[in-house]
C-alpha cells in the first residue's frame, strides 16, 4: 500500500534461505515405550525412547524415570546417549550424552 517494497524483497530472499533449504536427512524411526508403575511403585513410570535415522543408521536413545508422588508435582530423570559414526546425525554432535534432572510443578 505504501510503495515501500523492502519488507517484501527480505522476505523473499528469506524464503531462499537456508531456512527455507530441503533438509536432509528425513527418514527417522521412531520408537517409544513406557511401563506405568512396575512392581506396584506408585506414580512411577520409567520410559525409553529411540530415534534412528534410517539414511545413515545413527540413533538416539533415551531412557527416563518419571515419579509424581503429588497432583501436579513431577520428578523427571533422564539421559541420552548419541551412537554414530564420523558424517552422520547423531555422530557428529557436540555431546555423545546428557543427563538431565527435571522438577515440575502445574499451577491451576
Amino acid at each position: 500500500m505504501t510503495g515501500n517494497s523492502s519488507q517484501l524483497n527480505r522476505a523473499a530472499r528469506l524464503s531462499q534461505g537456508t531456512l527455507a533449504a530441503a533438509k536432509p536427512m528425513r527418514d527417522y524411526l521412531y520408537f517409544r515405550t513406557s511401563w506405568s508403575e512396575p512392581f506396584d511403585i506408585l506414580y512411577f513410570t520409567p520410559a525409553v525412547t529411540s530415534i534412528v535415522n534410517l539414511n545413515d543408521q545413527s540413533l538416539s536413545i533415551t531412557p527416563e524415570l518419571v515419579y509424581s508422588p503429588k497432583t501436579n508435582l513431577e520428578f523427571r530423570l533422564r539421559s541420552a546417549f548419541l551412537i554414530g559414526g564420523n558424517h552422520t546425525e547423531y555422530g557428529e554432535k557436540m555431546n555423545d550424552y546428557k543427563v538431565e534432572l527435571r522438577v515440575r510443578y502445574y499451577f491451576n
